[in-house]
């Protein structure tokens, strides 16, 4: 930062010194982290330098804190390093490796620093920019109590590197700031009243205040990320604009999470490409079809305005459920108030988040409830809370069963467009499920399902043989691997329905006692294995019996008799889902 004397006027000095790393600001950022409240006080045993750990669900009248926040104190060297972000939030950077923070065992990389102790040891001081943390960042004894944010989702660290080139050059000083309101100073760097009127330039964007930040916005008031996320997918983060640690931190190596520095630049490097959901970032959507969209959850009544007057959206398919919205802070009565006013069909049909049973069984219902709507002229939005799993599973079974689309031409046309990663072998469990409804018995196509057999003996060396009435009528067995132990499997692929089978074990016929079983009309007890179900309206959600085999189901090429059934029973399914009155209520 420098100073502009003007003629006339006070004159601000500059600032000390920041204590950055060789003075120069870093471009990594740091991980981990997941939402939790506590509603405990610990107190560390024997470990130095740690007083205490308090974490509470109430709201003490000398400050306020949400379930997602706690308060640690720890003394002198905190072993923190922070960093500012451009959103001007104060956030965790690193932990130095054995540390009092990383001792402490409640800090994560990602948690926002949201107040902080003064150096009596009273008060807690808001931290509202940089200028607020040098004080606590200067004293070189003493303990301080820190009042962190845990975010909801796990923290985002392989986007901190990702700059854009605006960020790049400002942060270099190549794009100056000149203002004469002292309010878009950090708080250390303000002049005092008395000292006159001041010009400043800077050319560091470590010294705004968030005020400051504004500068940087649009003529409706909405900073650059809020204006991109409501029509794009391209991943926003909040950009690392400078790092910072005490000025006398000690030696020792940081470390982003339980990584040391090397490790956590590889694992940066593996995890290119994988996908994250920022709830901070707002609704974001992409369009798939003319009448089909496909994002993540409404969360405020300007989302409901902007599917309605912008994208023109007439009714909404929601996958989210009640306390899943209530968790992430959304009112769904509101937003349903919100949809009826403009005249928006909402119908909200809750599937379990990373539930992949729960999702193969309702998955025929919420495609059905797509063709529904888009035969009546509706333009749809689907959604669920990330916009990453179950909306996009939705729009690509819709395309699979009804378009006659291929799934895997279908999943890459909606990945194309929509950056997601649906649940793919639930689609395909679906999808045997739904062609099981015109069959009404035993498939007589190709093999649908991979199925591991599994034997747990009780003697090493046994000679293992599966039989059933799917190995040439019972009189084919299969030998069994030896896996380990007292373990055999035997791999087999068949058609969905239902088996009967039994081991020979050591030349003697036998059942498993870790598998489903049922006595035959000749009081005989075979093993029962069902491969595969059918959908239903009304589907259970009950997990079948515990079964020591392991069935996958197996993604292949539809033959023209099962395209056929499954053209014919995804449609007859999404006729019998009324009555439902596709209209506002």
């Amino acid at each position: 930062m420098a100073s502009l004397h003007l003629a006339g006027c006070g004159a601000l000095g500059r600032p000390p010194r920041a204590p950055f790393w060789g003075g120069e600001p870093r471009w990594r950022g740091g991980g981990g982290g997941g939402a939790g409240g506590f509603a405990r006080r610990e107190k560390a045993r024997g470990r130095a330098g740690i007083r205490r750990v308090l974490a509470m669900s109430t709201d003490p009248s000398s400050w306020k804190m949400n379930l997602n926040e706690y308060m640690v104190t720890l003394e002198k060297p905190l072993g923190i390093r922070f960093a500012l972000s451009a959103d001007g939030k104060i956030f965790v950077h690193a932990l130095k490796r054995g540390g009092n923070a990383e001792k402490s065992r409640i800090i994560m990389v990602g948690d926002t620093l949201k107040k902080s102790s003064d150096p009596s040891g009273g008060k807690l001081v808001e931290i509202r920019d940089f200028g607020d943390t040098e004080m606590m960042m200067k004293e070189k004894m003493g303990s301080f109590s820190l009042v962190l944010e845990r975010p909801f989702s796990p923290f985002p660290v392989q986007q901190l590197q990702h700059l854009s080139e605006l960020d790049l050059l400002y942060n270099k000083g190549r794009i100056p700031v000149v203002t004469w309101n002292k309010a878009l100073l950090a708080s250390n760097l303000r002049a005092s009243e008395g000292s006159g009127n001041c010009g400043f330039v800077l050319f560091s964007s470590k010294f705004f205040s968030l005020d400051g930040w504004r500068l940087l916005s649009n003529q409706n008031g909405q900073t650059i990320p809020q204006v991109l996320q409501k029509n794009s997918t391209t991943p926003i983060m909040s950009s690392v604009v400078c790092i910072f640690s005490e000025d006398d931190s000690g030696d020792g190596d940081w470390a982003h999470g339980s990584f040391p520095i090397e490790e956590y630049i590889k694992a940066l490097d593996r995890s290119e490409g994988e996908l994250y959901y920022n709830h901070s970032l707002g609704m974001r959507y992409s369009k798939i079809t003319e009448q089909v969209y496909v994002g993540s959850c409404i969360q405020t009544d300007a989302d409901v305005d902007t599917l309605s007057s912008v994208v023109g959206v007439t009714a909404i398919l929601n996958f989210q459920g009640g306390v899943e919205s209530q968790n992430w802070g959304i009112d769904p009565n509101a937003i349903n108030e919100s949809c009826q006013q403009r005249g928006v069909l909402m119908i909200n049909y809750p599937i379990r988040d990373s539930d992949s049973f729960d999702m193969r069984k309702k998955l025929p219902f919420c495609v059905g409830l797509l063709l529904r709507l888009l035969k009546k002229n509706h333009r749809v939005y689907i959604t669920c809370t990330t916009g990453l799993d179950r909306s996009p599973a939705c729009v690509i079974a819709y395309l699979h069963w009804i378009t006659d689309t291929s799934l895997h031409a279908a999943y890459n046309f909606v990945t194309g467009l929509h950056p997601c990663s649906p649940d793919r072998p639930a689609i395909a469990w679906a999808t045997w499920d739904l062609i099981a409804m015109v069959e009404r018995g035993r498939h007589d196509g190709p093999a649908t399902h991979a199925v591991t057999f599994v034997w747990n003996g009780h003697e090493v060396g046994e000679d293992v043989n599966l039989v059933g009435d799917f190995t040439g009528n019972w009189k084919e067995p299969v030998k069994a691997t030896h896996k380990g132990g007292s373990r055999y499997e035997a791999e087999m692929r068949l058609p969905q329905g239902k088996y009967y089978y039994k081991y020979i074990i050591n030349g003697q016929w036998r059942h498993s006692t870790n598998s489903p079983a049922e006595r035959d009309d000749s009081g005989n007890v075979n093993n029962v294995i069902m491969i595969g179900d059918t959908a239903s309206i009304r589907p259970s959600v009950q997990q079948q019996k515990k079964d020591a085999n392991i069935v996958k189901v197996i993604e292949r090429p539809l033959t023209e008799s099962e395209r056929f059934m499954l053209a014919k029973a995804a449609r007859c399914f999404a006729f019998s889902v009324c009555p439902i009155r596709l209209a506002p209520k």
